[in-house]
């Protein structure tokens, strides 16, 4: 798909992936490699397995991996909870959601990146010019994703509250198709669905998360994982190989965006921007107490809105054996460029 074809036509290819994916895990393809020993991995669409992939990672391995590829953060820690997955890839707010469920979750890995891909979105005739005018309008935003905790503190550093806003708690597909029909008055999202909005010309940025939330993605792994010394052993190569992945990213922005364009069936005009203004600015951090205390922060905000059940200890849900030399969470990401 080129520039030229009409807007709705570039929204279209995503958002069918997303909604043929429901809210299930689909099968993913299994990577062969030596030995008896399966590590099940969790994935999102065009996420680990194919950054992987892309940047060699995936040669040589000494164990085998099955992929089971998920439509957002909570169901996969669901499959983490439940023993059906070993370790996954999520953003900064499912793993709070998920240890207030007492689900047995372990943040074991931690990016730290620019948060300008994380936006809250608006028709580009829409007459809101900052947060504070979203009072009594309709927001659309997924429960439980890192654009859930991004709209309520946005609303906060413009004096509002959750309360103010009429929140629509949709998936992105349903909200995408709200957005663009025009049912809500802004969307809290993330990259790629920003990048896809702003290409498609049909919304612009109202305010962006950079500045207002950690930027923090994470691996996370079952607890019972954990406890098994060749899973272990197979998690820290899984790790390294990770890290590398995204290094190897700086410098080959056009060949990852055209592997994940062809993952997700985005535009690569799109997919190229989401890179420049997402994925080029991961750099892995360790899992430290300053981490602890941002999430924590993320948590005790939600369990004030009683979004979350009970009182959570982010701490108790973090293991950081698998830190080795990295920097400390605080470090600042490498600038984006601009599309």
């Amino acid at each position: 798909m080129r520039r030229r074809l009409a807007p709705a036509a570039l929204l279209l290819p995503f958002a069918l992936l997303l909604t043929a994916c429901g809210g299930n895990a689909s099968a993913g393809t299994d990577t062969d490699g030596k030995g008896s020993l399966t590590l099940n991995v969790g994935d999102q669409k065009g996420g680990s397995e194919a950054i992987l992939r892309a940047a060699g990672e995936l040669d040589n391995l000494d164990y085998k991996i099955k992929w089971s590829t998920f439509t957002s953060g909570p169901p996969l820690l669901e499959a983490v909870n439940a023993k059906a997955v070993d370790i996954g890839g999520v953003g900064n707010t499912p793993p709070v959601f998920a240890a207030g469920a007492d689900s047995k979750i372990t943040v074991v890995a931690a990016w730290h990146g620019t948060s300008k891909g994380d936006a809250i979105l608006v028709p580009n005739d829409s007459e809101l010019t900052g947060p504070a005018q979203l009072k009594g309008k309709s927001v659309a935003v997924a429960q439980g994703s890192s654009a859930n905790y991004q709209l309520v503190a946005s609303l906060r550093k413009a004096g509002l509250g959750l309360g103010d806003v009429k929140v629509k708690y949709l998936q992105p597909a349903d909200a995408l198709a709200a957005f663009t029909s025009g049912k809500v008055d802004a969307w809290a999202v993330w990259d790629p669905y920003t990048s896809q909005i702003l290409q498609a010309k049909q919304g612009r940025v109202l305010t962006t998360g950079d500045g207002i939330t950690n930027g923090l993605t994470f691996q996370v792994a079952a607890p019972s994982a954990l406890k098994d010394k060749k899973k272990v052993a197979a998690i820290n190569d899984y790790l390294e190989r990770l890290r590398r992945a995204y290094k190897w990213v700086y410098s080959h922005e056009p060949e990852w965006a055209k592997v994940w364009a062809k993952e997700t069936g985005l535009p690569e005009d799109v997919a190229l921007a989401a890179v420049k203004r997402t994925y080029t600015t991961r750099v892995a951090v360790a899992v430290d107490q300053r981490l602890i205390a941002s999430e924590q922060e993320i948590a005790d905000t939600f369990t004030g809105l009683k979004l979350i059940p009970r009182k959570v200890d982010f701490g108790e849900f973090t293991d950081a054996r698998f830190n080795g030399g990295l920097p400390p969470s605080t470090t600042t990401p490498r600038p984006a460029e601009t599309d």
